[in-house]
């Protein structure tokens, strides 16, 4: 048996401001951090930072052409980077969310290629690369003044961000924001997230679909419990789920779990862990699941890798987490 994995500490403190609930996308063979935010009562960051290797990041520009960095759906598509929705002015007068899409190749030139997207404007809505298209799921309409009849579960895809065809105006799962979406084993799936304000609502269902329309509950509580603004990615045959916070009782989480059906889940138990955390950014990179900034009270800008082998299954992690209990 090998080394049980473990999280490593690549960096303290990065070059960029510490900062939660922000754009995050691998692009051009490298890993890009994107917008945020600082406080409630003052316009967020529009900068954009990235790294070849996750230890040193440059900045790319000061100040994107967008607005609306806080909570937007970011992704990596047909060789640029997207930036659809997302909220902007916290809780200051005229705060508003978005529905334009811009895009970017080099993260310094952005253009907004839709200005009105048919999708209403939203923050904290899913996004993934499904089928060599863009898709957007669900979402919030409104974040600090809203409550639960601005939530959104409707599926929208676009080949080029700027002609958007509605897969279903209502999804079977309940309307929900601050989740995530994933494309694996050639599906896409839904799970977890829930309100923030004004009652907290917290979901921890899984659903699947081979096309966005037919949708099939998986199952109705995973053994992870139900959270908001967690993270979410595909790495070694599994989708993972990482971080996240409740209101049931008020905390942060620090877990890690994992799936290869959506139905069955483990969680990874490792020595080393980073601080319990919500609206962290999660990348695989390099072959290597990647978690840097977030909320930990206060807000930070560490970063973070584990490493799994490439001959890594589902099973050698349950044997080498119960070694470790040992």
């Amino acid at each position: 048996m090998g080394q049980a994995p473990d999280w490593q500490l690549e960096v303290e403190h990065a070059e960029w401001a510490p900062r939660d609930s922000c754009g995050e996308v691998v692009h051009d063979g490298r890993i890009w951090i994107m917008g945020g935010w600082f406080d409630s009562y003052s316009a967020g960051p529009t900068d954009v930072w990235s790294s070849a290797d996750g230890l040193t990041w440059s900045l790319t520009t000061p100040s994107a052409g967008w607005r609306h960095g806080d909570l937007p759906t970011t992704v990596a598509h047909d060789g640029k980077m997207w930036l659809m929705g997302g909220w902007h002015l916290g809780r200051l007068e005229g705060a508003s969310a978005s529905n334009e899409v811009w895009a970017s190749a080099d993260g310094a030139a952005w253009e907004c290629v839709n200005e009105a997207a048919p999708w209403s404007p939203r923050l904290g809505a899913a996004g993934v690369v499904f089928r060599d298209r863009i898709w957007l799921l669900g979402g919030g309409e409104r974040y600090f003044d809203g409550d639960s009849s601005d939530l959104r579960n409707d599926v929208w895809h676009s080949a080029d961000g700027v002609e958007w065809e509605l897969a279903t105006e209502e999804a079977p799962w309940a309307p929900r924001a601050f989740h995530a979406a994933l494309a694996f084993n050639d599906r896409l799936w839904v799970f977890g997230g829930g309100d923030y304000l004004p009652e907290y609502l917290g979901y921890s269902d899984v659903w699947s679909s081979p096309d966005g329309v037919e949708w099939t509950l998986e199952t109705e509580r995973a053994a992870w419990d139900s959270r908001i603004w967690f993270s979410a990615v595909v790495y070694r045959g599994c989708m993972w789920l990482l971080g996240g916070w409740a209101n049931d009782p008020y905390r942060n989480f620090d877990d890690v779990w994992y799936s290869a059906d959506g139905v069955q889940w483990h969680e990874l138990k490792t020595k080393a862990i980073w601080s319990p955390r919500h609206e962290h950014s999660v990348w695989v990179f390099d072959d290597r699941i990647w978690l840097a900034a977030g909320n930990a009270w206060p807000l930070v800008n560490d970063v973070w890798s584990l490493h799994l082998p490439e001959d890594w299954t589902p099973e050698d992690l349950q044997d080498s987490a119960a070694e470790r209990m040992i």
